[in-house]
């Protein structure tokens, strides 16, 4: 039972990503090498981060501002990181379209571009699952669960893996939502994922306080909604301007 237990829990955190690998991504080789791509570069970035706070924790007190300011060291180089991509991304853009050009060959058009971005931001939250939710799992495919006394309703290895998907949502949505923001000179689209980032790493302090995460993960799952929906908004308002341009690219 432990097993299949720990199964769930590894599906409840990637399955959405499963899902979308297999729909979109799995049918262009070139999309899969920048998911795997992507999902390196952010695993790496993590654990040179870790490394950095690995001399200040754990925190010899029961405050809660360090940990706020650890969330936002971590949001603040995983975003600049972010704009390292979209800035190598262009570059890598710019090759292929001359590429193209040469060989006489279609250029990027707008689904393209989305697909990449798409495929870059499912790298972001493939890792952070692996990073805080995967590699915890080990002890759930044993003999017992194991429940925390902050929320000692809902099991660790649920709760983990609820935020885990989450978090893959928020991060594979806000990279196309970035992405396209900075292809346009969108502020509002610039700003939405370091701020949509930065509120639900804050949300999970919640979870330090006595049945938090009763109050945490439905918040936590609000800001996801939120990013789909402006995702959503985002991508059939830029499909339909191109439509009545009569221009794919």
């Amino acid at each position: 039972m432990t097993v299949a237990a720990g199964i769930g829990y590894v599906l409840l955190a990637l399955g959405s990503s499963l899902s979308l690998f297999i729909a979109v991504i799995s049918h262009k080789p070139f999309l899969v090498l920048i998911l795997l791509s992507s999902t390196l570069v952010w695993l790496m970035s993590l654990i040179a981060l870790s490394a950095v706070w690995r001399g200040f924790i754990p925190f010899k007190t029961a405050a809660w501002w360090p940990y706020a300011l650890l969330i936002l060291t971590s949001v603040a180089s995983q975003e600049a990181l972010r704009l390292l991509l979209w800035r190598l991304y262009k570059r890598m853009e710019e090759l292929l379209d001359a590429f193209a050009g040469r060989v006489s060959k279609p250029r990027l058009v707008i689904t393209d571009k989305m697909q990449i971005a798409l495929a870059g931001g499912m790298g972001h939250g493939v890792a952070h699952a692996v990073f805080f939710c995967i590699s915890l799992l080990t002890p759930a495919f044993g003999s017992a669960t194991y429940y925390v006394e902050k929320c000692s309703r809902i099991p660790f290895f649920l709760v983990s893996a609820m935020i885990a998907l989450a978090f893959v949502t928020i991060h594979t949505f806000s990279m196309v939502i970035a992405f396209s923001g900075y292809s346009e000179g969108n502020r509002t689209d610039q700003y939405f994922a370091p701020v949509i980032h930065l509120a639900a790493g804050m949300l999970t302090l919640i979870n330090l306080g006595s049945g938090g995460c009763i109050i945490g993960i439905p918040l936590l799952y609000g800001m996801a909604i939120l990013t789909l929906l402006h995702c959503g908004k985002l991508v059939w308002r830029r499909l339909t301007e191109n439509r009545r341009q009569g221009n794919i690219y």
